[in-house]
C-alpha cells in the first residue's frame, strides 16, 4: 500500500498530466539539455516511477559510475517519500531496489546495439524488464541502426525506454539528428531561465510544443508544476 501511495505521488504524475499522456510500453522517450541541468535527475525519476509501480528497471549509464547512480536513486526516493509520511519507508526502498539493475558502459567500445543484446540476455535469464533508462548517449557516436535496435527491442518486449543526451538548442529539431528523431514518441528538454530549470515538452505523440508550468525544484530536483 505504501509503495502504491508513493507511486501516486510520484513527480511523474505531474509530468503525465502536463503532457496529456505518458510514454507507453514499447515506446521511446528522449530527455535533452545542456550539461549539468538535470538530465540524470529526470531519468532517475522516470526510472523510480517504474520501480514504485512494482516493475523491473534497468538503468544503463554511459557517463556515471554505479555508486553515483545509486546515490541519485537514494536522493530521489528520499525526496518523494518525504511527501508522504510512511513508517516503513526503508522497507519499501529495500523492496524496490531489488527490481533495479544498473549497467555501466563506455560508448566508445559498447554501442546501443550491444546494450540491446545485454537487455535480451537479461530477459533470457528471467528478468522481466518493464522499464529501461539509458543515460548519457552521445548522438555523434550513434548510428540510426543503434536507435532502430533499441526501438525494435522496446516494441518487441513492450518495454518503456527513456534516453538522455546533451543538446544545446531549445527546439525539437535540435534534440537529435534528423534521421533519429522520429523514433522518439516523447521529447523533453530542460532549459535554464534565470535560477529556474524549465521542463519543456517538445513532443508527446502527435502533439508538439506542449505548454506547461513544469520545472525542476531547485532544492530537490523533482519535477513540479508549482
Amino acid at each position: 500500500m505504501a509503495k502504491q501511495e508513493l507511486y501516486e505521488r510520484s513527480p511523474i504524475r505531474a509530468f503525465d498530466e502536463a503532457a496529456n499522456g505518458s510514454l507507453k510500453a514499447g515506446e521511446l522517450g528522449l530527455v535533452t539539455a545542456k550539461k549539468g541541468l538535470g538530465k540524470t535527475s529526470m531519468l532517475v525519476q522516470f526510472g523510480m516511477d517504474t520501480l514504485l509501480n512494482g516493475k523491473q528497471l534497468v538503468h544503463v549509464s554511459f557517463d556515471q559510475h554505479s555508486s553515483n547512480v545509486i546515490s541519485w536513486y537514494d536522493s530521489i526516493y528520499t525526496e518523494i517519500s518525504k511527501k508522504k509520511s510512511i513508517a516503513n519507508a526503508a522497507d519499501v526502498k529495500e523492496q524496490i531496489v531489488r527490481n533495479r539493475t544498473i549497467l555501466n558502459f563506455n560508448q566508445d567500445n559498447f554501442n546501443l546495439e550491444k546494450v540491446v543484446n545485454t537487455l535480451n540476455a537479461l530477459k533470457a535469464g528471467g528478468i522481466a524488464v518493464a522499464g529501461v533508462v539509458i543515460d548519457g548517449v552521445d548522438f555523434s557516436k550513434t548510428k540510426e541502426a543503434d536507435i532502430q535496435a533499441v526501438a525494435s527491442y522496446a516494441k518487441a518486449t513492450k518495454v518503456k525506454v527513456w534516453i538522455s543526451s546533451t543538446a544545446d538548442g531549445d527546439e525539437l529539431k535540435d534534440s537529435a539528428p534528423k534521421a533519429i528523431l522520429p523514433y522518439f514518441t516523447a521529447v523533453v528538454h530542460l532549459t535554464s531561465k534565470g535560477s529556474v530549470t524549465q521542463v519543456k515538452i517538445l513532443k508527446m505523440g502527435k502533439n508538439t510544443d506542449i505548454e506547461s508550468n513544469l520545472k525542476l525544484d531547485s532544492k530537490t530536483l523533482l519535477i513540479t508544476n508549482k
